[in-house]
């Protein structure tokens, strides 16, 4: 009798429906976070501005959200880096700059292309500290969709979205990845009638006797350029508390009063729980001195701004994920859009972490089964980019790759490394002071994981990380004597990048009146065998029953038809002192002779089935076994 199970909760035919359900969930949060980059084909960082270090920005804004018109003054504090008779900011060639003071001296200034060129007179030396104004106003950029008005109800909304590379449409700044602004303070000036938002806590409101509020935020954690973020609408405001004492913090709600009592009532108090459970897996919000919070607008997802997410809706997955990347993106942020797994992949799994926590390991196995069958609906793809993938929007927020093959390699790695060492491996990686509120790349997460584990993980960051596609398994299970089973792994690619994928292999064995056995087999070569202890009959066997392994197309099979001469086994194996053996029921053991490597004979017995070897040399042995039921070899290892 052949038995074949197929891999995991998932059966083949529903592979397809369950890919599609993960698309339809993850399709507005993935368009919400590409929607500013959508022309980032022809865009790189600007290396005219590396020769700088900004220390702070003070950003004056004046909009109105029903008009689409910025008058903004911003003043930015940098240090040189060296001798500089100039300075660079992005900025798009729409906007007019009507003045630039540098410590309160006029200078002169050019705008070409999407640069903001500013004259340093004779020059400044290496780490001087200066403050540069920059008076400017204007309809903002469209190019990337980083600056937008719309209307909710019939009122007037005007919320940013800079990422990646849009804060040059709606301000003067240097946007990369190797930079981060160390304090910023926003001022943002709009009708009375509404309420504006910005990053950090809320300062001040003034009331400026002509129709107009000015609010002031104030933000004292290093941010990069694509964070920074407003939004002005007709506004209610809900406050939640979350953490614990003493780092208790505001949750601050920014919520369109035509929702604002189902969203407060049946989706916003989750959020604390969510807090709670980060917080406790990894550490302290790294923004407790100031806010978290949400503002509601007319996106398709969600923008993690640090320490407010720009919400366009508030189910469940999406504030976890806008939540998760206040620690992995805000305060940890990729290092190059190569590393874009680092935010997206980890905001992705903490919200399946979420699942595993508020609904338990069936729930959780589902989850993981519907981003294994969106990742492998395609051989191909790896997590972490090229040069070319890095021009093109599309592929830097591939759902299949970046956020849910990144989700399903972070939780492998907890898979392989188990809890402990996962997740302090994290915990140091997120309070590396060299990464803390900076930047990190895919090799600083690996040495953080290899030195709390102690394990090297070279070879799975190549299979998993670096190259493309995922393991196909075929797995034997034979009946293997009394109480035993032979699990015999063998695997194939779906792409060619990766020769053969070293895991932990998990299998559960079933049996009659509910008996179950989960076996975890470290998995190193193709064809490798393992014999496995087992006190029941085993009926029935699953492989990877908790969907922690990215497979497709694999089976495995429970052979009960096995000779009963190839179900005699020799052990322990290797052995140094007594050799037993063990036969199926009604097998006898008549004779049995030793042979050396060399062909020589060294011992002989009859009708035995228990021996000293403690005598004989080290080495490799056969046993030419003589039985009731017929001739067999055997081989063992003494050592």
């Amino acid at each position: 009798m052949r038995k074949i199970t197929f891999i995991g909760c998932l059966l083949l035919g529903m592979l397809p429906v369950l890919a599609q359900q993960v698309e339809d969930t993850f399709g507005s949060l993935v368009e919400a976070e590409m929607k500013s980059a959508w022309q980032i084909s022809n865009f790189t960082a600007n290396q005219n501005t590396a020769n700088y270090d900004v220390l702070s920005h003070v950003l004056e804004f004046n909009v109105d959200p029903a008009e689409y018109y910025i008058e903004g003054t911003v003043t930015t504090t940098f240090r040189a880096k060296t001798f500089m008779t100039s300075i660079t900011f992005d900025l798009t060639q729409q906007l007019s700059v009507n003045s630039v003071t540098i410590d309160g001296d006029i200078v002169s200034f050019t705008q070409n292309g999407d640069e903001l060129i500013i004259s340093l007179g004779s020059g400044i030396d290496e780490n001087t500290v200066a403050t540069v104004v920059v008076d400017y106003e204007g309809e903002p950029g469209f190019s990337e969709g980083a600056f937008t008005i719309d209307t909710h109800n019939g009122v007037p909304e005007l919320w940013t979205l800079s990422q990646p590379y849009g804060a040059k449409d709606w301000w003067p700044c240097k946007q990369d990845l190797n930079d981060k602004i160390d304090n910023t303070d926003i001022y943002i000036t709009a009708p009375s009638e509404y309420v504006s938002v910005g990053n950090g806590l809320e300062i001040s409101q003034t009331d400026n006797g002509n129709g107009t509020t000015t609010t002031h935020f104030q933000h004292n954690y290093p941010i990069p350029a694509y964070l920074i973020a407003i939004a002005v609408t007709n506004y209610q405001v809900f406050t939640q508390t979350a953490g614990t004492a003493p780092n208790t913090f505001p949750i601050v709600n920014y919520i369109y009063p035509e929702m604002y009592d189902f969203i407060t009532t049946q989706q916003l108090p989750l959020t604390v729980q969510m807090i709670d459970l980060f917080e406790e897996l990894f550490e302290t919000y790294p923004y407790h001195e100031e806010k978290y919070g949400h503002a509601q607008c007319s996106l398709g997802g969600g923008m993690e701004h640090a320490t407010v997410s720009f919400m366009g809706g508030f189910n469940r997955e999406l504030v976890a994920h806008e939540l998760a990347h206040q620690w992995f993106g805000d305060k940890v942020t990729c290092g190059s859009w190569k590393d874009i797994w680092l935010n997206e992949g980890f905001a992705t799994y903490l919200s399946g972490l979420v699942v595993e926590d508020f609904d338990g390991e069936d729930a959780f196995t589902n989850w993981k089964g519907g981003r294994i069958g969106n990742i492998t609906s395609q051989p191909g793809g790896a997590v972490y980019l090229t040069d070319t993938d890095t021009t093109n929007v599309g592929r830097i927020f591939s759902g299949r790759l970046s956020y849910n093959k990144g989700a399903m390699v972070v939780h492998m790695l907890r898979y392989k490394l188990g809890d402990a060492d996962f997740y302090q491996g994290l915990k140091n990686y997120l309070a590396d002071p060299d990464l803390a509120f900076g930047y990190a790349k895919t090799p600083d997460l690996k040495e953080h994981l290899e030195t709390a584990s102690g394990t090297d993980l070279t070879e799975f960051f190549n299979d998993w990380v670096y190259n493309q596609g995922y393991p196909v398994y075929n797995i034997t299970v034979n009946h293997w004597g009394e109480g035993q089973v032979k699990v015999t792994i063998n695997q194939t690619q779906s792409h060619p990048s990766v020769s053969f994928f070293e895991m932990p292999i998990r299998i559960r064995l079933s049996g009659n009146g509910g008996a179950v056995q989960d076996v975890l087999l470290d998995n190193t070569f193709n064809g490798q065998e393992f014999t496995v202890p087992v006190d029941f009959t085993v009926t029935g066997v699953q492989f990877n029953p908790g969907n922690d392994i990215i497979s497709a197309n694999s089976q495995a099979i429970l052979n009960t038809d096995i000779p009963a001469l190839q179900r005699v086994v020799l052990y322990p194996n290797p052995v140094t002192g007594t050799l037993h053996l063990q036969l199926p029921q009604g097998v006898l053991a008549e004779q049995a002779v030793f042979y050396n490597a060399l062909e020589q004979k060294v011992m002989e017995t009859a009708n035995q089935s228990v021996w000293n070897v403690s005598q004989l040399a080290q080495g490799i042995y056969n046993i030419t076994l003589t039985t009731n039921n017929g001739t067999t070899q055997l081989r063992f290892v003494k050592q």
